[in-house]
C-alpha cells in the first residue's frame, strides 16, 4: 500500500573544510525520491581571480597549486602556458617533457582519489580509500623530490621549471611506471566486478552526450557519456603531439562509466609516462626571463586537459608586472550544471554516490 507523504526539503551540507564537504545541497524529497536539487555553494570562496590582479605572473603560481590541490601540477601548466602565450616565451624542450611527466602523475593521483572517495561515499569506509591513498603517496613522494612540495608544489615557472629532478628521480619514476599497471589490476579486481559497486552504479546517474556537451562539460564525465574530446588530442600542447595514447570512452555516462573511464585513463597515463622518459632530450630546464615578467597589452585564453575536465586561464594584460584581469575556466565548477540532471528521480543514497562520481574539488568551484 502507497503511504502518502508531503515533500520536505532537507539541507545536506556543509560539512566539513575538505573533499567535497564545503557545499550544499538543497533537495525537496518525496519520501527518499528526489524531486528537485539546487546545488549552494560560496563558503569557501578564496578570491583567486581577484587575488591574481596584485601578484606578479610568478607569484600567481602558489595561487593555482590552491584551486585542485589533488592535481596542483596541472593547474600550475595550465597557468604558465597562458602566461607564455601571453608574453611570447618559449619553453624548452626539457622542461616541456617533464611537465608532461608532471601533469600525467597528478592525472592518476588525482583519479587514484576520486576512485577512493567514490567507493567512501557508497559505504566502503577506509579500506578502498586506503588502497588508493597508498600508491599516491608514492606520486607525492616523486613531487617532493621534484621540488620540496608534496600537496602545493608551485614547480612551474613561466618558461620552464623551478629546477631539474635529481638524478634518484628517475629511478624512482621507472619504479613507479612499472608497478602502477598491477596496483591498477590490482583495483580493478576488487571494484569493477563487486556486486555491490555494480548494483550501486550501473545506470544511476545517467547523461547523454547531447546533455553533457550542452552543458559544457567536460573531463572523465563528458568522455564517460561517450564524447571522444580530450584537449591533448584536439588542441595538442607542450608535446603530446609526439605521444601514442588512447581516449577512452564510456558506454551509457553512469556513475560506473564514470568510475571506468578514469580506471582507464590511469592507464593510459603510464603509457604516456613511459613514452616520456625514452624520449625527453637533455638541455635547459628554463628560458631566459626577467625577474618581472611583463606581458605586452592583449588577451588570451589557455587550456589543458586537467584530470577533471578542461581547466583554461583567460588572461588580459596591460603591459604591466600583474595580469588587468584573470578568468580561471575551472571543471569542477561548470561539471556541477548537470548535477540536478543526475540525481532527480533518484534516491537519498543514490544522490551521495552520483555526487561522489563527478569528483569536485571546492577550491576551484569557489575560486
Amino acid at each position: 500500500m502507497a503511504v502518502k507523504t508531503e515533500p520536505v526539503t532537507i539541507n545536506l551540507g556543509p560539512q566539513h573544510p575538505s573533499t567535497h564537504g564545503v557545499f550544499r545541497i538543497r533537495v525537496k524529497f518525496d519520501g527518499e525520491v528526489v524531486l528537485d536539487v539546487e546545488p549552494v555553494f560560496g563558503y569557501l570562496h578564496r578570491g583567486t581571480e581577484k587575488l591574481a590582479e596584485s601578484r606578479t605572473y610568478v607569484q600567481i603560481v602558489t595561487l593555482t597549486d590552491r584551486l585542485d590541490y589533488t592535481a596542483s601540477m596541472s593547474n600550475n601548466l595550465s597557468y604558465v602556458l597562458a602566461v607564455e602565450k601571453l608574453a611570447g616565451i618559449e619553453t624548452p624542450e626539457r622542461a616541456k617533457y617533464i611537465r608532461v611527466i608532471s601533469a600525467e602523475l597528478a592525472r592518476i593521483s588525482s583519479h587514484l582519489m576520486a576512485t577512493g572517495f567514490l567507493l567512501n561515499d557508497l559505504g566502503a569506509f577506509a579500506t578502498p580509500l586506503m588502497y588508493c591513498f597508498r600508491e599516491r603517496e608514492r606520486i607525492l613522494d616523486l613531487f617532493e623530490m621534484m621540488c620540496g612540495a608534496r600537496i602545493t608544489v608551485s614547480y612551474m615557472r613561466p618558461g620552464g621549471l623551478l629546477q631539474d629532478p635529481p638524478d634518484d628521480f628517475w629511478p624512482a619514476l621507472n619504479r613507479m611506471i612499472s608497478d602502477l599497471p598491477q596496483y591498477i589490476d590490482e583495483l580493478e579486481s576488487l571494484i569493477t566486478g563487486n556486486e555491490i559497486v555494480l548494483t550501486r552504479t550501473r545506470g544511476v546517474g545517467t547523461i547523454s552526450p547531447e546533455q553533457a556537451i550542452n552543458a559544457s562539460i567536460t573531463g572523465p564525465i563528458l568522455r564517460a557519456a561517450g564524447v571522444q574530446w580530450d584537449v591533448r588530442r584536439a588542441h595538442p600542447y607542450e608535446i603530446y603531439d609526439r605521444l601514442d595514447f588512447d581516449i577512452p570512452i564510456g558506454a551509457v555516462g553512469d556513475t560506473f562509466d564514470r568510475y571506468l573511464v578514469r580506471i582507464q585513463e590511469m592507464r593510459e597515463s603510464v603509457k604516456i609516462l613511459r613514452q616520456c622518459v625514452d624520449q625527453i632530450p637533455d638541455g635547459p630546464i628554463r628560458a631566459e626571463t626577467p625577474y618581472f615578467v611583463r606581458a605586452p597589452e592583449g588577451d588570451v585564453y589557455s587550456g589543458v586537459e586537467g584530470p577533471k575536465g578542461e581547466l583554461g586561464f583567460y588572461m588580459v594584460s596591460d603591459g604591466g608586472i600583474s595580469p588587468y584581469r584573470c578568468k580561471i575556466r575551472a571543471p569542477s565548477f561548470i561539471n556541477l550544471t548537470v548535477l540536478r540532471d543526475m540525481l532527480v528521480g533518484w534516491k537519498m543514497g543514490d544522490l551521495i554516490t552520483v555526487f561522489g562520481s563527478l569528483d569536485i574539488v571546492l577550491g576551484e568551484v569557489d575560486r
